[in-house]
């Protein structure tokens, strides 16, 4: 699955781990908003990288958790959700609006292939000091670079170079900073 290689999203084993890590994000979503560090403690405990300023607003979503590595002064907004089948990396100083989803999962658009729920999935890279908007979206395979701004509700679903603002559905590049 890592390897960007087609695996069975049935799988036993990848099942359990999917249903450990929901319990998890219940928890985690359950906590009291103020219990700073409980909240913390298990972000680090589930994520595969971050740190005591690892801040995200309950609530949060994720397949496994542990392909998910956030840099310094990490902050993310209420319901981010990453479907984190492949490596989610995203830089130090970055700030995530309300509503987003980044997903890393591939399904077939051929429905005969899809019903045997064999997928694959391509890495999302997040540069530094980047802020992802409210409620966007970031496809599959995407590396968003340093300096960027995606606007919200944008759906991004090719690579944004550095320093460049980008909107819409699909985002382009509205302005170089």
């Amino acid at each position: 699955m890592l390897a960007g290689e087609i695996y069975d999203a049935c799988d036993a084993e990848l099942l359990i781990e999917l249903n450990a890590v929901k319990v998890k994000c219940q928890q985690y979503n359950n906590l009291l908003p103020t219990d700073f560090e409980t909240r913390n403690q298990m972000l680090i405990e589930m994520l595969g990288q971050a740190d005591k300023d690892t801040f995200i607003n309950q609530p949060f979503y994720c397949d496994y958790g542990k392909h998910i590595r956030v840099g310094k002064r990490f902050f993310a907004n209420f319901g981010l959700t990453i479907l984190d089948e492949a490596i989610v990396t995203i830089g130090d100083d970055c700030f995530i609006g309300p509503g987003v989803h980044i997903y890393t999962a591939c399904h077939s658009t051929n429905p005969i292939e899809r019903a045997t729920r064999r997928e694959w999935a391509e890495p999302v890279t997040i540069g530094h000091n980047v802020w992802i908007g409210g409620n966007v979206t970031i496809l599959p395979g995407v590396t968003i670079d340093d300096n960027c701004t995606i606007g919200a509700g944008s759906v991004v679903t090719h690579d944004i170079p550095a320093n460049s603002i980008a909107a819409g559905n699909p985002a382009k590049i509205i302005k170089m900073i």
